[in-house]
């Protein structure tokens, strides 16, 4: 028995519903009213008007004074209320495209250019046009917004970009990326209705199921076109507007029929098409004679890209032979069984039910040509397409690297990765992906030549963005972590500290004063720091590298008491005396009165720079970090020994 699925969210969406409502509260009221141009696109609603006395007209000059004018859902523009003063305004637009509205004028007030995604003979997309104050283009495709952009581009204007609340999520999916790819800074507005997008998804999952579809809508309407163009690519399809263009004899071809409904279409109009589905279904072995029976139960309807199901009857080294429940015989050849065209004794077996599509009927011969790789194919693709319309992460093996990027296998699918998505970082050399696993993000589909684009970069830096806010909902000051050195510049190091960079200051890396950052630690070397101070507003972290236990002071606190002599190196020469070296990072003063027995006139007669001597430890100020010594001491040391 055929099973009839209505999709959750057919039929009229808000926008829709409130404006049909308020245009039958006029007309039940007496008014004298018209809409201007029909209230919704759906013939139906329209005739139901016109027969209470509320028709349509196309333009403000058809109108009367004294005449009430219902604004239709789709909205006008700023024009059109103009040439309607005098007139009382039943304004029906759909809070949705009235906010589109909003934007439109704000944008261009602002000195923006306005691009429109959608039908510029749309009547929705007029009335946005009509709000802006500035200079606006609309586009339908890829290439109409390419020769928008290349245009803008050279004259460097600011853009502001807005969807008709109709148009497909897919398609804008894969414009927006390329609005991303050439102007970074555009400024991009959600607004196509959540009920659409809702609508979409759910026709496009629903469709996946089916055998058939089933769109039910007015043919001017917008969002009933693109629900027929979603449902059309996953399976066979027709649209009508009322029960009476069902085709009884295509219902009754079919075990799984969907059922959707454009934003415009009357509850009522669906109900009728259900009923009279049902009714065909239900009644279909009576009004069936039994000449129909016996042909439809001896002879299933065969065309190219029919999906069918085949049991095995018989298998050859080269090909296997499937009963389809035609008159034809089925065959499939070794080629069209899978990616690699093998077919080993395992493989099937008799009695096996495998899915396949037609892909050749010979009528003269009795045989009929059958892919199962074909289906698999159109099953990956399908896949592929549901991963990009809802973001989800698919996992592959890289397989080849060609100009411009990489293939990733996805089941067989082979997904092109353009090298600038490939990673999250520059990459010289992409053979270092050859045959790795990779997660990618579908960002792209081109159905015409079932092809798709993804992105490695995309996957990378969402985990990235995980890990930085995992990091900044536990970090605090003196936490320690390991991290990788990223980057050096002259005045410190850049750690990744897993997905947040933090830095260390060059006089963090050492006790003793240094030069260069890379006289101590080179990108790539993996440290341990801790975290010395946090700046949440700016999200910058800074690292501490030099242990407490490796501060010279701290050393020489425990190894240089006073009176200790040890052999020091002198750093420099004054006029009033000489430092040294005690230990790195710990300097002494040399007094001149304390390098001789003898009054010296000149440091130099003693001391060079370089010379390493005795010298006794004789007073240590540890706050002010002073140390003296004495040569001197040393040697009256040696003359009481």
């Amino acid at each position: 028995m055929s099973k009839i699925i209505l999709a959750k969210t057919a039929g009229f969406c808000y926008g829709v519903r409130r404006a049909v409502e308020k245009a039958f509260e006029v007309a039940q009221s007496g008014q004298d009213a018209v809409t201007l141009g029909p209230i919704i696109h759906n013939p139906q609603i329209v005739s139901r008007l016109q027969a209470l006395g509320v028709p349509s007209v196309d333009t403000p000059a058809q109108t009367k004074p004294g005449q009430t004018v219902i604004i239709r859902s789709h909205g006008v523009g700023a024009d059109i209320y103009d040439a309607l003063a005098g007139r009382e305004i039943v304004d029906c637009t759909c809070p949705n495209v009235a906010r589109i509205h909003r934007i439109a004028k704000e944008v261009t007030e602002a000195g923006k250019v306005l691009l429109v995604a959608g039908n510029p003979n749309h009547p929705e997309v007029e009335g946005i046009v009509g709000h802006a104050k500035g200079e606006v283009h609309v586009f339908q495709n890829e290439e109409e917004l390419r020769t928008i952009l290349d245009t803008l581009k050279k004259e460097n204007k600011p853009v502001a970009v807005v969807q008709q609340t109709t148009f497909s999520v897919s398609l804008w999916k894969n414009l927006q990326v390329i609005i991303e790819n050439n102007y970074t800074n555009a400024e991009k507005f959600d607004t196509i209705c959540n009920a659409t997008h809702l609508r979409q998804q759910e026709a496009a999952l629903l469709a996946q199921k089916s055998d058939l579809m089933i769109v039910i809508g007015g043919r001017q309407s917008s969002n009933t076109q693109k629900l027929y163009e979603i449902c059309a690519q996953k399976c066979e399809t027709v649209a009508v507007e009322s029960k009476s263009e069902l085709d009884k004899s295509r219902i009754l071809r079919h075990n799984n029929i969907g059922v959707t409904a454009g934003a415009s279409t009357p509850a009522d109009i669906i109900k009728e098409v259900l009923t009279t589905m049902s009714e065909i279904l239900e009644n279909q072995e009576e009004e069936l004679s039994f000449a129909e029976l016996f042909e439809q139960s001896q002879t299933e309807k065969l065309y190219n890209g029919k999906r069918v199901k085949g049991i095995v009857s018989n298998i050859t080294p080269n090909e296997i032979h499937v009963d389809v429940g035609a008159k034809q015989t089925g065959i499939v050849p070794a080629s069209e069984l899978s990616e690699h065209g093998e077919l080993t004794p395992d493989s099937f077996h008799v009695g096996d039910e495998i899915d396949l599509v037609v892909v050749k009927v010979n009528d003269q011969e009795g045989v009929v040509t059958l892919s199962k790789k074909r289906l698999d194919a159109e099953a990956n693709y399908n896949a592929v397409c549901k991963a990009f319309e809802e973001g989800t992460v698919l996992t592959g093996t890289v397989t080849d690297v060609i100009k411009g990027g990489i293939l990733v296998n996805f089941n067989g699918l082979k997904v092109f990765v353009p090298a600038s998505l490939a990673s999250d970082r520059r990459m010289e050399d992409l053979s270092v992906l050859l045959n790795k696993e990779v997660q990618f993000k579908v960002i792209e589909v081109n159905d015409r030549r079932r092809r798709a684009v993804g992105s490695i970069k995309a996957v990378l830096q969402e985990a990235k963005k995980a890990k930085q806010e995992e990091f900044w909902a536990n970090v605090e000051i003196g936490k320690v972590y390991t991290g990788e050195v990223k980057s050096i510049t002259s005045y410190g190091a850049f750690v990744d500290l897993g997905g947040v960079d933090g830095m260390i200051h060059i006089t963090e890396l050492s006790w003793t004063r240094i030069k260069s950052p890379e006289e101590v630690v080179h990108v790539g070397d993996t440290v341990e720091v801790y975290i010395k101070d946090i700046d949440y507003d700016k999200k910058k972290i800074s690292l501490g590298y030099k242990k407490e236990e490796d501060n010279p002071w701290e050393i020489f606190k425990r190894d240089y008491p006073i009176n200790t002599i040890c052999p020091v190196k002198i750093v420099s020469i004054t006029t009033f005396g000489a430092f040294a070296q005690i230990i790195p990072g710990v300097d002494g003063l040399i007094h001149i009165s304390q390098i001789a027995n003898e009054r010296i006139a000149k440091v130099s007669d003693k001391l060079a720079v370089g010379d390493v001597v005795d010298a006794m430890i004789i007073d240590i100020d540890y706050e002010k970090k002073k140390v003296s010594l004495s040569i001197r001491a040393t040697l009256n040391a040696a003359d009481d020994e």
